[in-house]
């Protein structure tokens, strides 16, 4: 299979069972005895974890190699969706967080880095924009139909020992070791040149395991050195020092329409389990419309720019955050969700296509991890915050401050903008895969 087949593949098994459980997340906890605010808190100490562990990580997939890092990710992520099942308390709940932040730290950026260097290795410097625009509409439709899924298990209920909300976790548990078997399959790396990583990855059918192993640690000695790469490169760089600073402000919009919407819908219709599954359809129906906002993502940043589609695109998700906070009944929340959720899927290809071109293939998956680290950091903050004025307030004054706040992001996107205005005046053949902004720092 082609790199772009194997990464759309692969974006489809690792999302799908993803939307089995985007609205459960929140709600299990709750029907299991949490209150919303240690439901936050559990986001909170999932971000915490990324924190600590991305730029490693980061730094790991870019010495070693992308492959590992996947692999590894994939296990874990079936540990975190066992652990979450049974979880019946809140510190189990808090373990079961712990991994799911250690896997999504693992899972930030590998495959994505690997698909651009693949990429850039037929056509050094070619933008991937529009790829990466089909792989959101590949992520949003896998979510849609996952949730499809998840309301259909809730409504069917066919297990009266379990709650309702259980069998979508347990079908993604199942999924889970699907998505790593077929990771262990597909993914294929090339051996690393020493330009890369200073070291040589030397295939383990060409020469003895011993060989690969020392090969191996030899690469991972390189690990320290990458990360200081990316870190000079985001304190060198106003562009990407910018762009990772967009994050922090989306993150408020996110902790919106990912766990105060299904709260906010248990209050309007009286329970957990009957918001679970009026959710699955909608959510199944938002993340529809993600993938038509990443699909037009890729028409509308041809004509009017990369800079100026992420722009606008985080404008208007978060004005539709402040939407969702102001509706008062279930329609309109649906209304301003849907609305919302497809401006989500607009913004995510924009930005990513404008974070590799302040990166290079020695440190790709660090760049991509510095964006994560910074977003989960703040989602971190975010979560518990807006959780406590939600039992303390309202949760749609909580909503309608997370949405406020995440538009002011859009500031932190003009020297991108500058630099994009500097690219488009410069000849094809200087357009490249190295940062751009030395000129605009």
């Amino acid at each position: 299979m082609s790199p772009q087949r194997v990464f759309l593949l692969l974006s489809a098994t690792r999302w799908f069972p993803v939307g089995l459980v985007v609205t459960v997340t929140t709600l299990l906890p709750i029907e299991r005895g949490l209150t919303v605010a240690q439901t936050l808190s559990l986001a909170s100490v999932m971000g915490l974890v990324v924190f600590a562990l991305e730029l490693p990580t980061g730094g790991t997939a870019d010495a070693v190699g992308r492959r590992p890092m996947l692999v590894a990710s994939a296990v874990v992520q079936v540990l975190a969706a066992a652990t979450f099942l049974l979880a019946q308390s809140f510190w189990a709940f808090l373990v079961a967080s712990a991994l799911m932040g250690m896997f999504r730290a693992l899972d930030s950026g590998p495959l994505e880095a690997w698909f651009v260097d693949a990429a850039h290795a037929k056509h050094p410097g070619a933008d991937v924009d529009r790829t990466l625009a089909h792989q959101g509409t590949v992520l949003g439709v896998s979510i849609a139909l996952g949730a499809l899924v998840s309301g259909g298990l809730i409504w069917w209920h066919p297990f009266a020992a379990w709650s309702a909300l259980a069998l979508p976790y347990a079908t993604y548990c199942v999924l889970a070791v699907v998505h790593l078997v077929m990771v262990t399959l597909l993914v294929r790396e090339a051996p690393r040149r020493p330009a890369d990583t200073g070291t040589v990855v030397v295939p383990v059918g060409r020469r003895r395991w011993r060989a690969a192993v020392r090969s191996a640690v030899g690469s991972a000695r390189q690990m320290p050195a990458v990360v200081a790469s990316g870190l000079r490169l985001a304190r060198d760089s106003r562009v990407l020092r910018g762009l990772l600073l967009v994050e922090l402000f989306t993150a408020a919009a996110m902790v919106v329409f990912e766990s105060l919407q299904p709260v906010r819908m248990a209050e309007l219709l009286g329970g957990e389990a009957q918001a679970a599954a009026v959710m699955g359809p909608v959510a199944s129906v938002g993340w529809g419309t993600f993938a038509l906002g990443a699909a037009l993502c890729g028409l509308t940043s041809r004509r009017f720019g990369v800079a100026r589609t992420a722009m606008a695109a985080r404008v208007l998700n978060g004005l539709g955050a402040v939407w969702m906070g102001l509706a008062g009944g279930p329609g309109m929340l649906v209304v301003a969700y849907l609305v919302t959720y497809g401006l989500h899927g607009s913004s995510g290809p924009s930005y990513n296509a404008l974070l590799h071109r302040e990166a290079r293939r020695d440190n790709r998956s660090t760049v991509l991890s510095l964006a994560s680290m910074v977003g989960f950091a703040s989602y971190a903050v975010a979560s518990p915050a807006l959780g406590w004025v939600a039992q303390t307030a309202s949760t749609s004054l909580a909503m309608m401050l997370g949405g406020a706040f995440s538009v002011l992001g859009v500031l932190c996107f003009l020297p991108a903008l500058r630099a994009e205005r500097e690219r488009g005046r410069r000849p094809v053949d200087e357009v490249d895969d190295v940062p751009q902004d030395a000129a605009a720092a």
